[in-house]
């Protein structure tokens, strides 16, 4: 493990400059906010492979599906409260409905969005892209997996949407840690509770598994970064080898990871319940994202917790 703080956007930035030195066929796209998304290194070295198209998001995906059509591994960057929430219809007629190899990178989502508040905290962005046909969607954990997640998507022939954040958060993976779409890592044994989580919000997991191991309780902790499409065997492994699941993400919890792993755990024949962690139906606000995860239930505190109330219930 590296042990410099980094984003996951930060993440992403790096890795597209090495994509780009390596092909030539990769673009890239920004509508507007190059250094926000971490765009900026890549239109200061490939200005000739690079289209700023202001704000402008829907023009930004037909343009990139036009990459595409021309052979093109076109790299799309805005904030998540922009694209999907701005660009759905386009990248749904124009992207997934013709299956292009459209890469769409979103940052700012959840609530470690902080100050900006409600309108550019994106917690919608995960279930709006994951209903879509054909579309993988990625949210990883730390700057080294975001890093890699760029190699792999542009490897992976088809759309991509991956989610990335400004939160600077401390190495939760390994640098010689492979990344594969459709497959977690087990960050934490135990055999009490399966915790499945995504992205930087997984800091606060890991935290609150600490706490319970100080009282008897042992969590193992899946990664799943690959949110589409899901690591089916793990959530199998973890419904008949532990007590419950519990899911947690810095998004809804209507349609995002916890919703997908209920519709795995729904066809499978156990007892065995999945509680979903994240925010209940409402918008978020301004304030430090660590003040916002408190308020919301996400922090350490709240999903320890809950998780100590939760296995009260069937012990």
């Amino acid at each position: 493990m590296s042990d410099q703080k980094q984003s996951t956007r930060d993440g992403f930035g790096v890795g597209l400059l090495e994509l780009a030195a390596s092909n030539p066929k990769v673009v890239g796209l920004c509508a507007d906010l190059t250094e926000s998304t971490r765009m900026q290194g890549f239109a200061d070295k490939y200005p000739e492979r690079f289209i700023q198209v202001g704000v402008a998001e829907q023009n930004m995906v037909g343009v990139a599906a036009g990459l595409a059509l021309a052979g093109k591994i076109p790299f799309a960057a805005s904030y998540a409260a922009f694209q999907p929430a701005n660009s759905w219809g386009v990248i749904r007629t124009s992207v997934t409905y013709s299956n292009l190899n459209v890469k769409l990178v979103s940052s700012h989502a959840g609530l470690a969005t902080g100050p900006d508040g409600a309108t550019h905290q994106s917690l919608e962005d995960v279930s709006l892209m994951r209903v879509l046909p054909k579309m993988t969607v990625i949210v990883p954990a730390d700057f080294e997996e975001a890093r890699k997640a760029v190699h792999a998507a542009a490897a992976h022939k088809g759309p991509v949407y991956l989610q990335v954040s400004r939160s600077i958060t401390d190495p939760i993976t390994k640098v010689d840690s492979p990344f594969q779409i459709g497959k977690s890592s087990r960050l934490l044994e135990g055999d009490d509770i399966t915790f499945i989580s995504s992205g930087p919000i997984i800091a606060n997991v890991l935290a609150a598994a600490s706490k319970l191991v100080e009282i008897g309780i042992r969590a193992r902790v899946i990664n799943m970064a690959t949110i589409k499409p899901l690591d089916v065997a793990v959530i199998r492994e973890a419904l008949f080898q532990t007590k419950m699941i519990i899911t947690v993400e810095d998004q809804q919890r209507i349609g995002g990871l916890g919703s997908a792993v209920c519709e795995v755990a729904a066809c499978i024949a156990t007892e065995k319940t999945v509680h979903r962690v994240g925010v209940d139906d409402t918008f978020g606000e301004s304030g430090s994202p660590d003040d916002l995860f408190k308020k919301y239930h996400l922090d350490a505190e709240s999903i320890f917790t809950k998780t100590h109330e939760l296995l009260a219930k069937v012990s």
